[in-house]
């Protein structure tokens, strides 16, 4: 982490030093060292672009390659467009990696999707798309950005990237205009500029019959096999990317590609039961499995029930994403009030039966099945708790595999969900083949009812606040922001397990080690119980606009950057990211100097419209902070969108989207 911090003061230094924040790692320099101050100029004016066709006019049904070259300055290079490269080349994680996009051709004139899955039919006229390119080859240069000389794969010279289009079979004859976006950053060894974004135009004539031109040479690099495959619908090579706070990396799903899509799947899985959500009830699984760790084969049982229940769940969940038409996540659920109501009385009598405080008489056929952590019904029941209790809460590394999968054949979509599942399963496995990991744990008596009392007010409380969720959705009319009082329920609930779990400890215990610990985890509990309603009941320092189609529409009219936030009252983790990114002093900071539009997409309710932003961003799940940079087209250029972000990544996107705008805003008036 060290050296990606130096890769990332650097740039910032280089490119942002006016903005006074603090990343991640540390301060970033509020000044830039004259040197680099004396040398700086656009990427635009070290790299000039052409756009060659290989012939004069093309006929309905043709499918060819468009060149466009970069003549970059001599002693200058720009990076690559892909962050794979060999083990003895470094990357530089600040830096603007080069990529293409296309907007026009009429819907006849088509290029291939980014992806590879086949030519685009749909017509891009108004906004520019990511497509399909065959980039050259890189060239390793040995450069010093703050860690010494590495080398790095770059373009430099004359690069030329092919593009591959399609004409469709009906098209009229005529001149069609595409347009191409490159976006990129030009680097010495020692230094680098600001990025641009270079815009470049070429009409397309379509002619019966064609016309040829004199042969290029240019050409004969082109890799022909392409137009083939993609025309014959052969799948081509794509990537899915994965961010991780500051860790970036992308793969291809395709071959053994897919084999690390699973294990970063179940890594995600794994992840769920670190979140808010599932965190509280571990420990009450600790104890049921617990009681039977003195019968090895019997604890094994209990732990593979567990973990079917856990499995199945998220299988039926992948089984609901492939054959639903519509449904896309288990988000969406929480987006019917009544379905999080339920899910809250549910752990509401889960949990008052968990106290022992008193009874709730039950229907005979409900009372008829035994719920006990010892058995496999119950343990199996269990396991279905815990992962409807892991739905409102998305790990990370999760939300970009379940929103690639979606996209896939049923078969896929159930290989993932259930990897999912597996990882998120995975702890109670283990705990149960290893039972002398919690031998030690209270299995009955006054200490283990504590325990108890305290988990199922905890888990009262995770159900007001699943109720109070739902009430919410239910009252909502979006584009009005819900309301956020129910959280002093839960409030009031955390607060009463530890002042119960102080007051008993000191009532079943004189031995001083144990009082000093439980009282003082009691006190925690209580603190950061009473911190949830102050904090989750405050609106915080944002003006934030609540989104609709019109709302967006007008600020995207406009030259700033947006920051649109994707959330919901269910939704934990967003309010983790919100409270401590988006509220951080160095965001607010950014914020607080001007210039930004704040957008909060809320999904509390049923937000048709939340959904199809969510949707046309490439996503399933929450949370979501995209930033747009306004470029003249109804979508705008997105500049940034993780699920897991640092205040650094904020800041430093908002700058850049900022730059971006202003070049638009500055072509469009010459």
């Amino acid at each position: 982490m060290g050296q990606m911090a130096s890769r990332v003061w650097i740039l910032l230094w280089m490119i942002f030093g006016w903005t006074s924040t603090t990343h991640a790692h540390g301060a970033i320099p509020n000044s830039i060292p004259n040197s680099i101050q004396d040398s700086m100029q656009d990427s635009a004016s070290v790299v000039q672009v052409q756009v060659i066709a290989p012939q004069e006019s093309f006929a309905p049904g043709a499918e060819l390659p468009i060149a466009i070259v970069l003549n970059i300055k001599a002693g200058w290079h720009i990076w690559t467009n892909d962050r794979e490269r060999p083990d003895d080349i470094a990357l530089f994680d600040g830096a603007v990696l080069t990529s293409v996009s296309m907007r026009g051709g009429g819907g006849v004139v088509r290029p291939a999707r980014a992806d590879g899955s086949g030519w685009m039919t749909d017509d891009r006229d108004d906004s520019f798309a990511p497509i399909l390119a065959q980039w050259p080859p890189f060239h390793a240069v040995s450069a010093d950005v703050g860690e010494g000389a590495q080398k790095y794969a770059v373009f430099d010279g004359q690069s030329v990237v092919f593009v591959p289009l399609s004409i469709a079979r009906d098209a009229p004859t005529g001149s069609r205009t595409i347009s191409f976006r490159l976006e990129l950053q030009a680097c010495t060894a020692t230094t680098c500029v600001a990025p641009a974004m270079i815009d470049v135009t070429i009409p397309i004539n379509i002619a019966v019959g064609g016309v040829d031109g004199p042969p290029n040479p240019l050409f004969n690099s082109f890799d022909s096999t392409i137009l083939a495959e993609i025309h014959g619908g052969e799948p081509l090579p794509t990537t899915i990317a994965f961010d991780f706070f500051d860790f970036h990396f992308s793969i291809d799903p395709q071959g053994s590609g897919f084999l690390v899509l699973l294990v970063i799947s179940a890594l995600g899985g794994l992840l769920l039961n670190f979140t808010p959500c599932v965190l509280p009830v571990i420990p009450l699984k600790i104890m049921g499995l617990a009681r039977s760790a003195g019968n090895r084969r019997r604890c094994v049982v209990l732990g593979i029930a567990l973990s079917c229940g856990v499995v199945a769940f998220w299988i039926a969940l992948g089984i609901a994403v492939a054959l639903v038409a519509g449904f896309t996540s288990s988000s969406q659920l929480f987006q019917y009030p009544l379905f999080t109501i339920g899910v809250g009385a549910i752990i509401a009598i889960m949990a008052v039966g968990m106290c022992g405080f008193f009874s709730i008489p039950l229907p005979q056929s409900i009372a008829g099945i035994d719920f006990r952590h010892d058995t496999i019904a119950g343990s199996t029941g269990f396991g279905v708790m815990t992962a409807v209790l892991s739905t409102p809460c998305t790990a990370p590394l999760m939300g970009a595999a379940a929103a690639w999968a979606a996209t896939q054949s049923p078969w896929i979509v159930l290989v993932v969900f259930g990897t999912i599942g597996f990882g998120m399963a995975l702890p109670y496995l283990f705990l149960s083949a290893f039972p002398q990991l919690v031998s030690h744990v209270p299995k009955s008596g006054p200490a283990s009812d504590l325990v108890k009392q305290t988990m199922g007010l905890l888990l009262l409380a995770a159900a007001a606040y699943f109720v109070g969720a739902g009430v919410s959705g239910w009252m909502v009319a979006p584009p009005e922001p819900p309301s956020n009082s129910y959280w002093w329920a839960v409030s009031v609930l955390g607060i009463a397990a530890g002042c119960w779990l102080f007051w008993r400890t000191l009532r079943i215990t004189p031995r001083r080690r144990l009082r000093a610990g439980f009282c003082s985890l009691g006190v925690v509990i209580a603190l950061a119980s009473a911190g949830v309603g102050i904090r989750l009941t405050d609106h915080g320092k944002t003006d934030w606009v609540y989104y609709t189609p019109d709302r967006l529409a007008d600020a995207l009219a406009g030259d700033e950057p947006i920051m649109l936030d994707f959330t919901a009252e269910w939704c934990l983790n967003c309010k983790t990211l919100e409270k401590a990114v988006l509220e951080s002093h160095a965001v607010l900071e950014r914020l607080d100097a001007g210039g930004v539009r704040t957008i909060k997409v809320d999904l509390t309710g049923n937000n048709e419209p939340g959904r199809a932003l969510l949707k046309a961003h490439g996503r399933v799940t929450i949370p979501l902070l995209v930033i747009l940079a306004p470029d003249g087209t109804p979508q705008g250029t997105e500049i940034f969108k993780s699920d897991a972000y640092t205040p650094g990544e904020v800041v430093d996107a908002i700058d850049r989207a900022a730059r971006t705008a202003t070049q638009g805003e500055s072509k469009s008036v010459r």
